[in-house]
């Protein structure tokens, strides 16, 4: 897939608002995607986007994991009029002040952060609001989304990036007709302790022995650079992920570059935040990672300031494209694991040789 058609799927949904428990606007952009593309989906009962595309059978299943929030404010209604909002999600108290610019949802209501109220990142709600509005939630007053010197901005790149590869990768596997097992896991609510992935785990909507790929947006940490291509992430702060499955996702990756060196990819641990892969994890799936380099974590710039994320828009693409050849290798996920162990075994042979060759005894 191209970067411009990347780019489309990522803006169409990067403009629709959504915070924790109000991901409906680019839930519904997402599913509008899927039906233009004839990909089979559905909503669970907690609200969960599941895409399917099994075009083989008897291949195990794979799952890109994603998840539609991010961090946003909750509209409160105060007893004698007016709002307050309250903060959901992972952004440092430094970051808050009065008069920061908000934008009330339903109605793009301008508005700005009052004075600080009781209770954690609770501010009231300053400016004109007109007296019929009903918003429900709050995303920072920032730039919806842009391409820019070869660079996504947006207000939400964490975790839309992750979606939008998502349905990129099941948009193309279908294009092409491959032959494939693979499900759009598509979470709420991750930004307040993983709930829409949690619920996904525990009630079993994915087989047991489905290969769980997180995707995400990671702050960029050294050593891995943004542009440098896409990170398999072998573990986030609190985890390490599945040794077999992130040595299949890098045998994959390398086998790409040997066919073409442009292809670029890194491998690391992206310790700045907890992603799905440790959730579906502890509930017995084998998992694995993958993320881009993410600039304004959370919307977290230098000096304490709000602005937009962004990321490369090459790491995204080339993040679909490891993920759409991790689901056509599927069926070789034991051959490719074992090359590591037969690779040590041979050296185990030629060291026994070397050693015995080479004995040497001193004498104290």
């Amino acid at each position: 897939m191209t970067s411009r058609e990347l780019c489309e799927i990522a803006g169409r949904l990067m403009r629709q608002p959504a915070a924790p428990y109000f991901e409906d606007a680019v839930r519904a952009e997402a599913m509008n995607i899927c039906r233009e593309h004839g990909l089979s989906h559905e909503l669970d009962q907690n609200g969960n986007l599941i895409v399917r595309l099994q075009t083989a059978r008897g291949v195990r299943p794979i799952a890109l994991a994603a998840h539609l929030d991010h961090p946003g404010f909750h509209v409160q209604r105060r007893k004698g009029g007016g709002l307050a909002v309250q903060f959901h999600g992972g952004v440092s108290a430094a970051h808050f002040r009065p008069g920061l610019r908000i934008r009330l949802i339903p109605g793009a209501v301008p508005a700005r952060l009052g004075r600080k109220l009781a209770g954690d990142r609770r501010f009231e709600v300053a400016g004109n609001v007109p007296a019929g509005a009903r918003p429900q939630f709050a995303v920072w007053e920032l730039e919806d989304f842009a391409v820019r010197r070869g660079r996504i901005v947006a207000r939400a790149c964490d975790d839309l990036g992750g979606v939008a590869v998502t349905l990129a990768t099941l948009v193309e596997l279908k294009r092409r007709r491959a032959k494939v097992n693979v499900i759009g896991a598509i979470s709420r609510a991750e930004e307040v302790g993983f709930h829409g992935a949690l619920m996904l785990a525990e009630k079993r909507r994915l087989p047991l022995d489905t290969l769980v790929i997180s995707l995400e947006t990671s702050r960029e940490l050294p050593p891995t650079k943004m542009g440098a291509g896409v990170i398999v992430r072998v573990g986030d702060r609190t985890s390490i992920f599945d040794s077999d499955a992130t040595r299949f996702l890098t045998e994959v990756a390398a086998g790409i570059q040997r066919r073409d060196s442009r292809f670029q990819f890194q491998r690391a641990l992206m310790s700045g935040g907890t992603c799905e892969a440790t959730a579906y994890q502890e509930y017995g799936y084998q998992t694995a990672a993958v993320c881009v380099a993410l600039g304004n974590y959370h919307n977290c710039a230098p000096g304490h300031r709000i602005a937009a994320e962004f990321v490369c828009a090459d790491d995204l693409v080339g993040m679909q494209r490891l993920l759409a050849e991790t689901a056509r290798s599927m069926p070789r996920f034991d051959a490719l694991v074992a090359k590591l162990p037969a690779r040590l075994r041979k050296l185990a042979r030629q060291a026994d040789r070397a050693l015995r060759g080479k004995r040497r005894w001193v004498t104290f």
